[in-house]
């Protein structure tokens, strides 16, 4: 039987680049069931309008919930509709859809809950501001001593999640900057992750929601999230 795949985006003021990244996702020949389900997080510019063009799923957000709210609405629609993989990729064009063989490839080879598309193995392709992969690597070596699990990546949106892993993320799922939080809560759940190396580009459009005066805040709050992400029975 084929097995079902959603591609989950996550979309908040994305008009400059969701049009191609849905463009290339539907050219996409790949042996699964293939469905697209774009969230749109209440943008304010016409992304909703764009994504209506495409063949595609639309899950649009009354309110502004943010990523951890947009990305859980859309792992909440795949464990509703019962889909075996679901693949999370970013609206703003950083993950290349042809990267998503790789992602699809590890996950059949070693049946991992987690698959994570990292840029730091190969280090091919866009590797972020120095000050962003030094923040990365303080939440790695978090990480590490939280789970005892060496995640090059810990930032990556890039991610690939079996059933198990849809059912927790459906239920339990932080609000805000996820990534780093939810690799605790998942390797305290006992789900098995693997990274496999993928080349990312840099932004095609729109703004991060993570910018300079804001990045005190963040690492500060993921650091004391994924504290309590540990603690957490």
């Amino acid at each position: 039987m084929t097995k079902k795949l959603l591609v989950v985006v996550p979309c908040y003021n994305e008009e400059a680049s969701i049009a191609k990244l849905l463009t290339e996702l539907l050219n996409l020949k790949l042996p699964y069931d293939l469905n697209i389900a774009v969230v749109n997080d209440c943008s304010t510019d016409n992304t909703l309008s764009v994504v209506k063009q495409f063949n595609v799923i639309v899950l649009n957000l009354p309110v502004n919930l943010g990523i951890g709210g947009a990305v859980q609405t859309g792992y909440t629609y795949a464990y509703k509709n019962n889909y075996d993989l679901a693949v999370q990729m970013d609206g703003d064009g950083q993950h290349p859809p042809t990267e998503l063989i790789k992602l699809l490839t590890q996950q059949e080879k070693t049946q991992a809950n987690i698959v994570i598309g990292s840029r730091f193995i190969l280090k091919e392709g866009f590797q972020s501001s120095l000050l962003r992969r030094s923040g990365i690597a303080y939440f790695y070596r978090l990480n590490q001593l939280f789970t005892g699990k060496r995640i090059l990546d810990i930032t990556s949106g890039f991610r690939l999640f079996d059933k198990k892993a849809i059912s927790i993320a459906a239920n339990h799922y932080p609000d805000e900057y996820p990534e780093p939080e939810s690799l605790v809560t998942f390797a305290k759940a006992g789900l098995q992750i693997e990274e496999t190396p993928v080349v990312m580009k840099s932004r095609q459009g729109g703004q991060s929601s993570i910018r300079s005066l804001s990045t005190i805040y963040y690492m500060v709050k993921v650091s004391i999230a994924m504290f309590f992400a540990y603690i957490r029975k």
